[in-house]
This record gives structure tokens, sequence and C-alpha cells, in this order.
């Protein structure tokens, strides 16, 4: 879609709405930057001018923006709009999934209910309308990233955080990802539809990818305020996001571009969206420039440092085991996520980590620029590509999709 389609787009969806006085935008942050969703929500304020009052970037655990990101990311809209969310302590709770449901979800896998958290300023905000706005795209948490995950995880609270991402991950990742149709989403879903029905949110929702030049462009723009709106942006997010392989990639190479990704919390998209194409003792380069830490939370970063990437079977021992790690269940299954389950290497080539931290937390050390002149990301292209005759594939971007391999990927 062009700029103008888009525009069209969003501004002909918003006048269908009706005059609206008081508006809230809940774009994601700049850890979505390639979503394309800095542009729609400065749109939006175009549309909107001063009627758009406040704008909650939907950060989840993520850091507070800088005033440099938002004026990357959101262009001209007014720096006085943002709000920033507290995961900790700025949520109210609308209601609970009860623990029977998440039982049968999750085929027995969990039995705690589960709060329906948000930014208390969606609830008690006044607005007439609140513009969810966000990618869908493959996602290790969830299966499809966006709609309702958008309100209930990114301007979530600590709780409803931890037990969406556990749920996930006691589950199963790779029975995840890039399904819109997942125990997490259902879990979604039942908040939605029981407790969040006088919340006037709309969802504007995009789908992202390459063009033949390369270059970044939304490939579709689906705005509602109901599930179906979401399946319709999941069923082309697969068609454009979804690498589909004929064969198992034996060493794969990722670059994190180092604006978006400080940290092995984000970076670990680079373990997450290869996993089921890797074939068994295959090797995963990370070329990391940016990554200085672990965990973008302190209490989390702490957890990673201790216990390290150790597994599905060794975590779940530690959760019964360790009152701080069963009281950060997201951390829990951060590191299950992040880890092989001894299936394959993770080399990381962290730009502001050492060598020991790396291997502390059970990866492979790579050095930075050593990997750097070998495996050249201003040389390489995306896909297959031999570097002194072994053939590696390389992804410039894990964010951006999900790589299987077809035998890997059962319906």
């Amino acid at each position: 879609m062009s700029a103008a389609d888009v525009k069209a787009g969003l501004f002909s969806a918003l006048e269908k709405l009706g005059e609206r006085k008081k508006v809230l935008a809940v774009p994601p942050d700049f850890t979505r930057f390639h979503s394309q969703s800095g542009v729609l929500t400065e749109l939006a304020w175009q549309y909107y001018g001063d009627r758009l009052t406040d704008v909650l970037p939907a950060l989840g655990t993520h850091k507070a923006m800088t005033d440099s990101e938002i004026a990357t990311m959101y262009g001209a809209t007014p720096r006085e709009l943002f709000r920033v969310h507290d995961w900790r302590h700025d949520v109210v709770t609308l209601g609970d999934v009860p623990g029977e449901f998440l039982y049968e979800v999750s085929e027995g896998k969990v039995d705690y209910c589960w709060p329906a958290q948000v930014n208390k300023l969606l609830r008690d905000g006044g607005h007439d309308l609140i513009l969810s706005i966000g990618q869908v795209v493959p996602h290790e948490v969830v299966g499809m990233a966006n709609y309702n995950k958008n309100i209930f995880v990114g301007t979530g609270g600590s709780i409803g955080i931890h037990r969406s991402h556990f749920l996930g991950a006691v589950y199963g990742m790779e029975r995840m990802m890039g399904r819109a149709d997942t125990p997490v989403r259902r879990v979604l879903n039942y908040a939605s539809d029981h407790f969040a029905t006088n919340l006037p949110i709309v969802y504007v929702q995009s789908v992202v990818g390459k063009n033949d030049a390369g270059k970044l462009v939304i490939r579709g723009l689906y705005i509602g305020d109901d599930v179906e709106c979401f399946e319709l942006a999941a069923a082309l997010s697969l068609k454009v996001n979804f690498k589909m392989m004929d064969r198992e990639i034996k060493k794969a190479v990722v670059f994190l571009d180092p604006h978006e990704f400080r940290s092995t919390w984000l970076g670990n998209k680079s373990v997450y969206r290869t996993r089921m194409a890797l074939a068994d003792d295959a090797e995963l380069i990370v070329l990391a420039p940016g990554v200085h830490e672990f965990g973008e939370d302190a209490a989390i970063d702490v957890l990673i440092r201790k216990y390290g990437y150790c597994g599905t079977p060794k975590t779940l021992e530690l959760v019964k085991e360790d009152a701080a790690l069963a009281g950060n269940l997201s951390a829990a299954a951060h590191l299950i996520h992040g880890s092989s389950e001894g299936r394959f290497t993770i080399r990381y080539c962290p730009g502001h980590l050492t060598h020991e931290e790396i291997e502390s937390v059970h990866f492979e050390y790579g050095d930075l620029a050593e990997y750097s002149a070998k495996y050249d990301p201003e040389k390489l292209k995306d896909g297959w590509n031999v570097v002194d005759g072994e053939e590696i594939f390389y992804i410039s971007n894990p964010g951006l999709g999900l790589w299987a391999y077809e035998g890997r990927f059962k319906d």
C-alpha cells in the first residue's frame, strides 16, 4: 500500500466511526519500530488534532521510550501527548478468566485464573475512542501478535503478563507460533468478550513485509472492533511473514539491528522465529551489536543471569523451588523460549556483553568483529548465501517473520 493508500484507508475508517471528542491511541513502542505503527499513530493525530488527548505506547515489560525514540517513530505527533505505562503499578483488573477455562485450553498444564489487567487510563480516562494500533505478525507467546494482546499484555500488569507468557511456554512454542487460534489467544478473547465490552476499543492492524526492492511496506490494513478483523490480518500475515522451508537450515546467521535489539529479552527473537527451521545440531549465529543486557526489567535481568536459558524441564523444576522465579513467570517462560532444548547451538556475538556473561546463560560466545567480518550484513542477502564455500541462511530482522521447515510445522 502506498502512503496515500494507508492515509485514505485509515481516514475513511475513522470517518465511519462518527465524531469522537476524546481519543486515546495505544500504539506499540520502539521495539516494534518496523511495524509502521508510528506512521499510523501520526496519521491518527493528523485526523483528530487536539481531540487526540493521550498516546500510551504499549510497553508491556519494556523500558519507557526516550524523546529521540518518540520523535523517530511517531514523527510530528506532539511529545506532550505521550504517557508511560508502568506494568507494576498503573493497572486495574477488569475481571478474572477462571482457572477451569485455563485448565481446559492448556490441556491441563496450568489451572490458575488469569486477571484481565489494563492500564488505568483505558478504564478511567473518559475516552470515547481507544485506538489500538499495531502489526499482526507471528509471535512466540500468543501465536500471532496484536489484536487484544496489545491491550491486555501491552498495557497489562505483572500477573497477567507473567501468566500469559508462562501458559504459552508450557503449552509449547512450536505449537503456537504462526497460529491465530491458541490457548493464550483464547484467554485474551475470553477477557475481551466478558470484561472489555464497555471499552470503546477499535483495532488498527497492519501487515508489513518487504517489497521486491527490499523496502518495508504495509501489505494490508485491517480496522475494526472484533476478532474477524484480526483473523483476516493473521491470514494475510501468514502469506507475507511466514517462510515455509522445503529443507532444514544447518547454519543460520541473524542480524539484530542495534537500534531495535539491545537485550536478549528482545534479541532472542532470533531463536524463537528460526527454531522450527533449524536442523538438529545446527548452529545459529546471532550478530548482536546493540545487546548490552539480558532482561530489560531489572528483576528479570537478575533471574536470567542466575539461571540462564536452561530449557523446559529444568525451568519447571526451578519455578517450584524459587519463589522469585515463580513470581516472575514471564521470566521463566523466557528461559524456556531462549533455550534450544539441547537441539542446536546458539552462538551470541554481542556488542556489550562479555564472553563470561554469554556462556553463563548457556549460550556459546562469538566475537562480534570476527563473525561480522566473515558474515557481513552489508553483503549478505536475506535467504540462502554461500560464504567460503559453506551454505548459510541469513535473516536481516527476525522480528519481521517466522521460518519453519515444513516437516516440523504441523497443523
